[in-house]
């Protein structure tokens, strides 16, 4: 059993609010023949055979997140150490793969520094958050700050978002659920947050990206376990609270006015019944990519339903220009990456 299973199991209360069942032992959705999901102008054909490689070559344990580089290429993370990252081109051909040995490795975020493009890579069950070329060389690392965190341990950091003054923010989402800010150089500037269901705390704050949609920056930051997201300024202040019902959702993802979430879990973590969510910049959702189509009575979301056959345990959605999907799952029987594309 990995570090990072017998940690959901072992805290999943603490973390999800709810204990865990093992989920494993779930049943596997079956297999339809490119079926077309989602709603509205956001609808989509399903491969779910994109991504397969041969095992023996390629494995996969948990395919955690993707980006895509200028070049068009698709970078996924996953937490098999011989591994972690395979490189597709958009036909779901891999083009290369490398490792840095980590066994939980988690969240991806893809940044441009004056024209060279580097990878932050987080991984909560070595606490660990690194900065890489995107052929693998390790060039920053950051640390928790110890005013806060007394042993190393406690940080499980989960995700990472960079403003345009280089400032990193670091979630520390399966740990004290804070926002580590740091400068460019890796010093700590602020941080905020901790446990808890008021405004300015999280449950679970899995995902961070920099929101730059309206007149000034802000950030979009994940409370899973209350199944909402949160927007903050730069420096840490709330500003509002968006409630999602019963969608476990995990990090932001943006694309021109469109925000996307992988909905891990929509009902029972004991079974596979996660889905996509579209939302538009008035914060709506639009369509449902694996469920019912969206719902609201009295401007209120009401409670989503899986279709029972498109995802399994859905991680974290990629957008290529496009507008196609691609989808990594957790805990689904070392699944491949699916592909979903745009009608």
């Amino acid at each position: 059993m990995s570090n990072r299973r017998r940690f959901m199991q072992t805290a999943g209360a603490g973390l999800l609010g709810l204990s865990l069942p093992n989920i494993t032992t779930a049943r596997t959705p079956s297999r339809h023949d490119k079926p077309i999901i989602g709603h509205g102008d956001y609808r989509y054909r399903l491969h779910q055979d994109w991504g397969i490689q041969d095992a023996r070559q390629f494995p996969v344990q948990h395919c955690h997140e993707m980006v895509i580089d200028r070049r068009g290429r698709i970078f996924l993370l996953n937490s098999h150490p011989k591994n972690n990252i395979l490189i597709y081109d958009r036909s779901g051909k891999v083009l290369d793969s490398w490792t840095l040995n980590l066994d939980g490795a988690h969240g991806l975020t893809l940044i441009d520094e004056g024209g060279t493009e580097y990878l932050w890579i987080t991984d909560p069950d070595n606490h660990k958050v690194v900065k890489t070329t995107l052929d693998g060389k390790v060039v920053q690392e950051l640390f928790p700050p110890g005013d806060i965190y007394e042993k190393a341990d406690y940080w499980k950091p989960t995700e990472t978002a960079v403003a345009p003054n280089g400032d990193i923010y670091v979630a520390d989402g399966y740990g004290q659920n804070y926002i580590t800010q740091y400068d460019a150089q890796g010093k700590v500037v602020r941080y905020f947050g901790g446990k808890g269901r008021a405004d300015a705390l999280f449950d679970c704050c899995h995902g961070v990206t920099l929101d730059t949609r309206g007149s000034e920056d802000r950030l979009i930051i994940t409370s899973r376990s209350n199944q909402c997201y949160k927007y903050f300024s730069l420096d840490g202040q709330h500003q509002r609270t968006v409630e999602l019902n019963n969608m476990w959702i995990c990090r932001p993802v943006l694309k021109g006015d469109m925000l996307y979430f992988a909905v891990i879990v929509s009902e029972d973590w004991g079974r596979y019944d996660g889905m996509l969510a579209v939302i538009d910049a008035n914060d709506q959702v639009v369509s449902l990519p694996g469920g019912a189509a969206p719902n609201y009575e009295k401007d209120t979301l009401q409670k989503v339903v899986y279709d029972d056959f498109s995802f399994l345990n859905p991680h974290d959605v990629c957008i290529d220009s496009d507008d196609n999907l691609y989808v990594a799952q957790w805990n689904s029987g070392r699944t491949y990456p699916y592909m979903l594309e745009r009608v």
